[in-house]
């Protein structure tokens, strides 16, 4: 079977910087696929490529068999690829529900009217704050809204970036909970997560970005238990 996401030889400069230097890997259907790394190390960069917001230099991103590498961003939400982005980006001035459908402009109306309410399903919270101002929620439910708001384009492949930052341990559990119960229901997840043992701990297989390269690979049990993941991630 043909992977949903293959991402091959991919070069990415900034200016005269190679932040990201020939990685190749893959996700497939149905899988929660984990990047981990260190701050720099190329993991936000590499999903802003994929997800069409920062042009390659080189190389290939193929979704679903289709080459998607000179794609713009919005072209690539349509073909069923959304990212929520690192620091969650919400339209702070307005509504819980606004800023929801927002994330629906794809779609029409029927049908964002019944994603919306699915979306209302996972997530309680926002449904009961759907009419108050998302610059006045709390972080944790800042990020609720960020994954509701990529939701609404009903993704098959959905990038979520550092999702759990600058969220207390109680909220980066919930958080984490949440991408599980998104990916039993359907979705594939490739995550970019700084908190590795989380990561780890849900993902199907991860891939270790060091300096813009893939240094190690294999599935979240298998790095888990590796001694050069633990000890440089895991704080062993």
């Amino acid at each position: 079977m043909a992977a949903m996401l293959e991402v091959n030889d991919l070069n990415v400069f900034y200016g005269s910087i190679h932040a990201i230097k020939g990685i190749s890997f893959e996700v497939n259907e149905g899988e929660i696929v984990t990047l981990i790394g260190a701050n720099g190390a190329g993991k936000s960069t590499t999903l802003n490529t994929v997800g069409g917001l920062l042009k390659a230099k080189s190389g290939s991103v193929k979704f679903c068999g289709k080459d998607l590498t000179t794609t713009p961003a919005h072209k690539i939400l349509r073909e069923g690829m959304a990212l929520c982005p690192e620091g969650r980006r919400i339209f702070q001035q307005l509504t819980v529900k606004e800023n929801l459908e927002m994330g629906a402009y794809t779609r029409n109306n029927a049908e964002a009217l019944e994603t919306i309410e699915k979306v209302f399903e996972q997530f309680p919270r926002l449904k009961e704050r759907q009419k108050q101002i998302a610059g006045t929620l709390s972080g944790g439910e800042q990020q609720m809204l960020a994954m509701g708001r990529a939701l609404m384009s009903k993704p098959r492949l959905m990038m979520l970036d550092e999702p759990s930052m600058g969220l207390a341990p109680i909220l980066v559990e919930q958080i984490f909970d949440i991408i599980s119960a998104l990916n039993k229901d359907g979705t594939t997840i490739l995550l970019v997560e700084q908190n590795a043992q989380m990561a780890l701990s849900i993902a199907d297989r991860a891939y270790v970005l060091e300096t813009g390269r893939i240094v190690n690979s294999g599935t979240g049990e298998e790095l888990l238990h590796d001694d050069s993941v633990r000890k440089a991630y895991l704080g062993d």
